[in-house]
């Protein structure tokens, strides 16, 4: 890893949720916190307000599923990866939400 990239930090478990994915959807996914890393912008995200300030998702799919991995970027050089889900309907589920939001409140309290 370079001087200027970041570290990606995983929380509860995001990232074996994330392993668990298909292939195709992580190295989706992968290539978009790779970009997130080396400071360039990933393909397919948005911002996640609900969540708590500063906090994006990343999105993929393949034709059955929409997956979804939220992160924040602290102290700008930690990517912190909050949570990540199959995401079955149009709006992201409370309990996602909530769980991103629990281990974002536990983490900055750290």
């Amino acid at each position: 890893m370079g001087k200027d990239e970041k570290d990606i930090v995983w929380l509860g478990d995001s990232l074996s949720v994330l392993q668990a994915f298909p292939k195709s959807v992580r190295i989706d996914l992968g290539s978009d916190l790779r970009r997130l890393q080396i400071g360039e912008l990933p393909k397919d995200f948005k911002p996640m307000k609900t969540v708590g300030s500063g906090v994006r998702e990343l999105g993929a799919r393949d034709r059955n599923n929409q997956y979804r991995t939220m992160y924040v970027i602290r102290m700008g050089t930690k990517i912190v990866v909050l949570h990540s889900f199959i995401k079955k309907s149009r709006t992201t589920p409370k309990a996602d939400i909530d769980t991103a939001r629990e281990r974002l409140r536990a983490f900055d309290r750290k």
